[in-house]
């Protein structure tokens, strides 16, 4: 007789296993501890095999008849069931080692070798926060183009632009690992440019000279007929590329010449978070010999008609114009051209972003550390002011990027 979910309910634990037949070879397995096991019996290349198929109540009766019919009619076909199930499961594992997830894991360890743990983590912490989450789970050789948009713009609308930018460029890096490994033949990253997809902020655009202009511009600051302080102020700038209003705001209070560093304090900053400029050597002699003009005074570059108040921004635009370059260069410049010169030399973004204080920013959290990578900025800033003098003297020679 066919088995009812009446009787199976009444079935009782024995001393030995239970065996309670229901029909084409499927029964129910009582075992003596009260558990009951759906079974199933069949041949297959003159074999018998014995299928399982779950658990009673977890799988029901109407259940376990479902899946052995399913079996059935692979076994109809020439099909072993159970071979059958082991194949879906080698897929299943092969496709989960072949998950974007699994195979970012694999990148980032190989990538992070050669950065920074701090940076390697935060990382991390982008891909398990926002990019698992979202295609951790899919083969990373079926991932499209529109996955990667819907999970940008995912990130994006919440504020954070700068890491939906970043988190598709992470993205393509893991691509790439995947093809020169075989797990993937094509980065479905680079069809699209963030542009494409994320809005992009408004820049102000500040006029700045080419990289082959900077040497003649910089003689013409150490020749300069005005004001001492003003051709001070524009030879730190050109040492240390903060912006116009950090400079003319600088108080020697923020310096520490013994040590080599400048700590900006949060209230004069863009972003209102401290920034640290390490000193080269040449900023450091620059700074002693002007201390003797306004050392006494709490600012570096104290205006002419009140010298508690710092010098006009103008001062520098002012400068520069007289020294021919109007509409060519502004203070602001004196950044692009050190963070085209940096990178293109192979200093490290990171290194040249934090230095610059481009920080990201997201709704989420304005967390920032700014002393972070400082001894590998401090080598890279006095091999920034050694390239400087050598441009001056007119025999410039490549940048020469210390090891970290």
């Amino acid at each position: 007789m066919s088995l009812t979910d009446t009787a199976i309910k009444k079935l009782k634990a024995a001393d030995k296993p239970l065996k309670v037949s229901d029909e084409r070879g499927l029964y129910l397995l009582v075992k003596p501890e009260g558990g009951k096991l759906w079974r199933w019996k069949y041949r297959h290349a003159g074999k018998e095999k014995l299928m399982a198929l779950g658990g009673y109540p977890d799988v029901s009766l109407a259940q376990a008849r479902e899946k052995r019919e399913e079996a059935r009619k692979l076994l109809a076909a020439g099909t072993d069931p159970m071979g059958e199930r082991r194949q879906v499961k080698v897929a299943q594992r092969i496709a989960m080692d072949n998950s974007f997830e699994s195979v970012a894991r694999k990148w980032w360890a190989s990538w992070k070798a050669a950065r920074s743990s701090r940076h390697a983590e935060y990382v991390e912490r982008r891909l398990e926060a926002d990019v698992f989450p979202v295609i951790g789970h899919r083969p990373i050789a079926e991932l499209e183009a529109a996955e990667l948009v819907a999970m940008v713009k995912r990130i994006e609308a919440r504020g954070a632009l700068d890491i939906a930018k970043r988190s598709m460029q992470t993205c393509g890096q893991v691509f790439r690992y995947a093809i020169a490994h075989g797990q993937a033949s094509r980065n479905p990253a680079t069809d699209i440019r963030p542009s494409d997809v994320l809005p992009s902020r408004k820049k102000k655009n500040f006029a700045r000279v080419e990289a082959n202009e900077l040497p003649d511009l910089l003689r013409k600051i150490e020749v300069y007929q005005g004001a001492s302080i003003t051709r001070a102020a524009l030879k730190l700038m050109a040492m240390t590329f903060v912006r116009t209003s950090e400079l003319i705001g600088a108080a020697w209070d923020e310096f520490d010449l013994d040590v080599g560093r400048w700590d900006i304090p949060a209230s004069r900053m863009k972003m209102k978070t401290p920034h640290i400029v390490p000193l080269s050597s040449q900023a450091v002699t620059l700074l002693r010999a002007l201390h003797t003009s306004t050392g006494g005074r709490a600012l570096l570059f104290p205006g002419e008609r009140d010298p508690k108040k710092p010098m006009s921004n103008n001062t520098i635009l002012k400068a520069l114009e007289r020294m021919g370059y109007k509409g060519r260069m502004t203070g602001h410049g004196f950044r692009g051209v050190a963070s085209t010169l940096l990178h293109e030399q192979g200093f490290e973004h990171s290194h040249i972003e934090l230095q610059l204080a481009h920080q990201e920013r997201d709704a989420v959290s304005a967390s920032y550390n700014h002393a972070l990578y400082l001894p590998q900025r401090a080598r890279m800033m006095q091999a920034w002011s050694d390239y400087l003098d050598t441009a001056i003297a007119g025999s410039v020679v490549a940048l020469r990027k210390l090891s970290a």
